[in-house]
């Protein structure tokens, strides 16, 4: 950011995110509630409870949080309850749409890798009671912090903005709390998606292998193959999403690390020049970013998707050739 102010590029880039995050999902979430994608019931709702906790993830985070201050610094939103309860709701959302994930990838490790298992687990009844118990517990785990927030300052007696206390970095409870919240997000996600991934990508290559030999010794090499197209198609979409997933989390877990184990502070609103801010913001902005992916990735991937786009996107053009005509 070196010769740009970093307030432009903030009050360029939030916006955009914001745009593109909230059209993507609801998009995601209208297509897939048609039903016309030719995917199963219960991942139709594992996508659609992914796009549903990005869109508020860029509700929270991006529009109530970095939006709304950019543009409205003096709205009622950054006095200090409202902060703190605001970052409760924006690290629970954010919580929910990384477990959401986890538990997609771990669905589709049962339904590809474990035959047995998957007519029980691999339906929606399940998947509604998964990602029910992983968003209460989410947002159970991070009421907490609404407590470890101080007013920045105090004008007329009214707290204002919010400044992590001091005993967040010196009690030994506030530490167990930060580990263990650094652990769930994201170390824990990052182990679990690479592992299942590695495991069901594992699974299918080996599958794909023994069905080439079958197709030799059959003499049938040169037919085109549904099934391996299924299985390579699974590859890539598991790639995407896990890939996505790793490469913008990474940032923000080096600064969770950074903080804890070189025993420094987050930023704490007075020093926008410092190191620690620049690593700070750019991997939340990263980290941002990520709950916009999906759609792309949805799009790139299955072409049913991309068919109902089209004509999602071609609709009210449609309808209004029809108008002029009637």
């Amino acid at each position: 950011m070196h010769g740009i102010p970093r307030g432009l590029v903030f009050g360029l880039y939030y916006p955009v995110i914001a745009t593109m995050g909230v059209s993507t999902n609801l998009a995601v979430i209208v297509i897939l509630s048609r039903g016309r994608c030719g995917l199963s019931r219960c991942i139709t709702f594992y996508l659609m409870s992914m796009a549903v906790t990005d869109l508020l993830v860029i509700i929270t985070a991006v529009i109530l949080n970095q939006i709304v201050g950019i543009y409205f610094p003096s709205s009622f939103l950054f006095i200090t309850p409202v902060c703190s309860f605001s970052f409760v709701l924006m690290a629970a959302s954010r919580d929910c749409s990384v477990w959401v994930t986890v538990m997609f990838t771990f669905d589709r490790f049962v339904a590809i890798c474990c035959q047995k298992l998957k007519t029980k687990y691999c339906t929606v009844k399940t998947a509604a009671v998964v990602i029910g118990t992983v968003c209460g517990l989410s947002c159970f785990k991070n009421t907490f912090w609404y407590f470890i927030y101080k007013p920045l300052y105090a004008i007329n007696n009214i707290p204002w903005f919010c400044k992590i206390k001091s005993t967040f970095y010196t009690s030994p409870a506030w530490a167990a709390f930060d580990w263990i919240h650094c652990i769930t997000i994201p170390v824990l996600p990052f182990i679990l998606i690479l592992l299942l991934n590695a495991l069901t990508v594992r699974h299918i290559l080996v599958a794909i292998r023994i069905r080439r030999r079958l197709q030799v010794r059959s003499n049938v090499e040169n037919q085109s193959d549904p099934e391996m197209k299924n299985r390579r198609k699974s590859i890539i979409l598991l790639f995407c999403v896990s890939s996505s997933f790793i490469l913008l989390w990474l940032l923000f877990l080096i600064t969770v690390l950074y903080v804890r184990i070189a025993k420094i502070t987050y930023f704490s609103g007075s020093n926008y020049s410092g190191s620690i801010f620049t690593l700070e913001e750019g991997g939340y902005m990263l980290q941002i970013l990520s709950s916009c992916i999906n759609p792309f990735i949805y799009a790139g991937t299955q072409s049913k998707f991309r068919d109902e786009l089209r004509n999602g996107v071609k609709y009210p053009w449609t309808l209004i050739a029809k108008l002029f005509k009637k």
